[in-house]
């Protein structure tokens, strides 16, 4: 039976093998509808969404993961959705998954939901309790559950755009995603203003949804070349939340800073002896943090060393 009031929002980029998969897994859970944004795909992504029936398919070009869910979760609220299942094109959900979402909605009255995520068989987690927006030496991010993943919901302060269930209201209150961070971190932005303004987030360790491995294979060097072009989002983006919401000038001004040094003090040490990171890449990681001080968002423009296409999560390679 289809739970009619909850529409899923898939964003996908060059991986239709895993877009695929997700979309046979989503439609063992049987929601209402099903919305995948297609970024500008160029590997048969289009023509197999065009082909298929019950999708309601957006294409675009490629405006990041962020943009993608921009437009997904408005086009769900123009169609009236109760509730709006989101995710990128690796995870699957496992049977059952959104009714013990839906479940513990209705247990708890919590707005956000996350499923619990497992990468080969083990728990994998980045969701976490609480924000630390006073200490610029600590981390962003308080209360981690991978360090002991609870047995039972629990109260969370965030989570990542991999199987969270919005309620209608979350959105209609705080508006959509941040299309401009591209990509990264768009999902702890969301889940700041949601907390601030008030909604209750729930860890569900009873949804079950499988995560895609990716680089397990690669050593440092091959790993960190084809993620570097991200680190730049990472880099800018971090600075810019850390700025926009800190609480304390250390937080504003000195956690985006240490963040981007830890970066460019790997491209030095490493330049000479790898090519995962290059001189070039120390002024793009300056530049970074300025543009996130100044809160400069949208697209970045990027080294020609860039992957060809999406290789992890949030490996959305700009057009």
């Amino acid at each position: 039976m289809k739970e009619r009031n909850v529409i899923a929002v898939v964003v996908t980029y060059n991986r239709l093998p895993l877009l695929q998969r997700c979309v046979a897994s989503l439609r063992a859970n049987a929601p209402g509808r099903i919305i995948v944004v297609d970024n500008g795909s160029t590997d048969g992504t289009g023509a197999w969404l065009d082909a298929q029936e019950g999708l309601h398919v957006i294409h675009q070009d490629n405006v990041g993961g962020s943009g993608g869910f921009y437009r997904g979760m408005d086009e769900a609220r123009r169609l009236d959705a109760e509730w709006i299942w989101c995710m990128d094109d690796d995870v699957f959900p496992r049977p059952g998954c959104l009714g013990e979402l839906l479940g513990c909605a209705a247990a708890t009255d919590a707005a956000i939901l996350a499923p619990r995520r497992l990468l080969d068989g083990q728990i994998y987690t980045n969701d976490f309790r609480g924000v630390d927006l006073t200490h610029p030496f600590a981390s962003l991010y308080t209360g981690r559950l991978a360090t002991t993943p609870p047995d039972g919901p629990t109260p969370i302060a965030g989570t990542a755009f991999e199987g969270p269930l919005i309620r209608r209201d979350v959105v209609e209150r705080i508006g959509l995603p941040n299309k401009e961070l591209f990509i990264f971190c768009d999902d702890t932005d969301y889940c700041l203003r949601a907390g601030r303004a008030g909604f209750k987030m729930m860890y569900v360790p009873t949804a079950l949804m499988d995560k895609q491995p990716f680089f397990s294979e690669d050593d440092w060097a091959t790993r960190n070349r084809k993620k570097k072009w991200k680190r730049f989002y990472q880099v800018r983006n971090a600075t810019y939340l850390n700025h926009h919401y800190g609480r304390t000038w250390g937080v504003r001004c000195l956690r985006g800073f240490m963040g981007m040094a830890g970066y460019v003090l790997t491209a030095l040490v490493t330049a000479p002896f790898s090519d995962a990171y290059t001189w070039g890449d120390i002024p793009r990681f300056w530049r970074a943090w300025r543009d996130g001080m100044a809160e400069r968002l949208g697209k970045m423009p990027l080294p020609d060393d860039r992957p060809a296409h999406r290789t992890d999560k949030h490996e959305q390679t700009p057009s």
